[in-house]
């Protein structure tokens, strides 16, 4: 299925955005749609289960489908393919973070570049916007 995207350049190392893309703790904080998520064990790969609670209150499974460390991960919640979480370097202290959707769901988009915001203000540590 045909993946749409969108990105946001952040100055702040790849390393630093993965680290807020993969900590389930902080999802609630960049994520507008999340209310708390928790992942079963300690590992952030592929098979990896968890729950994901969203901003109305509703609990759903969500497992770990593809995961290249340092670069790209994405789940599927309750079954159903969902966001794709991308992070590439741009130099030492500056990347792209991006998110995809199938293309039924471009309308999400609007979401997820809320997110890329709140995302870049922990990153630069300015906080949430």
């Amino acid at each position: 299925m045909k993946t749409v995207w969108v990105h946001r350049d952040i100055a702040a190392p790849a390393e630093k955005v993965w680290e807020l893309l993969t900590d389930v703790d902080c999802w609630p904080d960049w994520g507008p749609t999340v209310r708390r998520a928790e992942l079963d064990g300690d590992s952030f790969e592929v098979g990896a289960n968890g729950t994901v609670t969203t901003s109305i209150g509703v609990t759903l499974p969500f497992e770990i489908t593809e995961c290249d460390p340092g670069t790209r991960w994405t789940w599927t919640v309750a079954g159903i393919p969902a966001t794709d979480h991308a992070v590439v370097a741009l130099g030492s202290d500056r990347s792209r973070a991006g998110f995809g959707v199938p293309w039924l769901a471009a309308p999400y988009l609007g979401v997820c570049a809320v997110a890329l915001r709140k995302l870049e203000s922990m990153a630069v540590g300015n906080g949430l916007d």
